[in-house]
């Protein structure tokens, strides 16, 4: 029993348009990115705030889906999660993006092979990737956090664990500009990376 949060909550300014619901692999980005988490996670936290009704309506027969709402989500990504961690009732809980469907399943479930440490991240130090898993006992550092602040500093005080993997499994590939779209619907994923 684990949860995922996914914050989709922003106005998706860099992409031109609402990002959660673009076209993908005939569903879209969150759907998809909603999808692999569910392939290991028992939950997914959905954080909406711009267009948050569309997205209540879209996920509410959907049993492993909760999706919160953070109305002040303009405060940027971190007031985001601080709401979607208050929903948060297993031990330990992911925190993946809505703009990344191309995070492979099995990612979700290497993280929690390997999380003996507080805090798991699939790639380096330099470039953490998502998902991330997160033991609950730093929600409460997390929500005391100010909105100016970022999660690294919770997050990366030296104690977290790196599965050093490769952009090949997906954990880099954000899609948050025009460009980025483009490649991935042309199915040129390592394009997309960079």
């Amino acid at each position: 029993m684990v949860d995922c949060v996914i914050p989709a909550a922003g106005l998706s300014s860099r992409m031109g348009a609402w990002k959660p619901m673009l076209a993908y692999q005939d569903s879209t980005l969150l759907d998809i990115a909603i999808k692999h988490a569910l392939m290991f996670c028992s939950q997914v936290i959905v954080v909406a705030g711009y267009r948050a009704e569309e997205l209540i309506r879209h996920y509410q027969h959907q049993q492993q889906i909760t999706v919160v709402v953070n109305q002040d989500y303009q405060q940027g990504m971190l007031s985001s999660i601080q709401v979607g961690i208050k929903a948060v009732t297993s031990s330990k809980f992911f925190i993946t993006h809505a703009d990344m469907p191309c995070i492979e399943p099995q990612v979700f479930r290497w993280l929690w092979q390997a999380g003996c440490a507080r805090v798991v991240f699939p790639g380096n130090k330099h470039q953490t990737g998502h998902p991330v898993l997160i033991t609950a006992e730093l929600i409460a550092q997390i929500l005391a956090l100010p909105v100016t602040a970022t999660m690294k500093q919770v997050l990366q005080t030296g104690s977290e664990h790196y599965l050093q993997l490769t952009a090949t499994s997906g954990i880099y590939l954000d899609i948050d500009t025009p460009e980025k779209y483009q490649q991935l619907i042309a199915g040129n994923k390592q394009q997309a990376v960079k």
